[in-house]
């Protein structure tokens, strides 16, 4: 019930699925009873304070689609997860809104400075355009860095297809390297053997 409300289900969309699938009838105002008690707990944990320092915060957006007013809609989850100084991830929030932008995640930083965020070492974000000087402009002395997942497929444009499985595979001894220097030893190979070919 919680999980297809916080999807954005609507209350006579949760009854069904209730009932085709475990047998249970609830009414529409049980519903509303139960998700009455959760959101003054989700506006709690959206408010809390934060630690004033993370050394790693991925900012993403995740896609879906809604049925809102007998209309499928495209909607943009902002996610983000915060690693502290002890090595703990926690869920900083998130945020919901029509489509992703730099402005918008503008408002999102400055609600986390405003929680008590102070600084963030590194900020790991994708590649829309304006997002590292948005990030620079809440956080001036955050460094960003791309993804991996997102550095992979920048790189790969750079790659004949014919030749983008071999390079994966040489990629991966980077990327994936028990320790530093075995991962800078396995960058300059790479450089090596594909540095030169169009």
């Amino acid at each position: 019930m919680l999980a297809m409300y916080g999807l954005g289900t609507s209350y006579d969309g949760i009854v069904q699925p209730l009932h085709e699938m475990y047998g249970i009838e609830v009414s529409v105002a049980s519903i509303s009873a139960v998700t009455d008690k959760l959101v003054p707990m989700l506006i709690e944990w959206r408010s809390r304070l934060l630690e004033p320092l993370y050394t790693v915060v991925f900012l993403d957006a995740t896609y879906f689609k809604v049925k809102q007013d007998n209309k499928v809609m495209p909607k943009v989850v902002y996610n983000i997860i915060g690693i502290d100084n002890y090595g703990r991830k926690d869920i900083l929030g998130f945020y919901a809104c029509e489509s992703e932008s730099a402005h918008f995640w503008l408002g999102i930083l400055n609600d986390l400075k405003a929680r008590g965020v102070e600084d963030i070492l590194i900020a790991c974000i994708d590649g829309l355009k304006g997002f590292p000087e948005v990030i620079n402009t809440a956080f001036p002395d955050t460094e960003v860095q791309l993804c991996v997942i997102h550095q992979i497929c920048n790189s790969l444009k750079h790659v004949a297809s014919k030749n983008q499985k071999e390079f994966m595979v040489d990629l991966k001894c980077v990327y994936q390297a028990e320790t530093k220097d075995v991962a800078e030893y396995n960058l300059l190979r790479l450089e090596e053997k594909w540095g030169s070919i169009p």
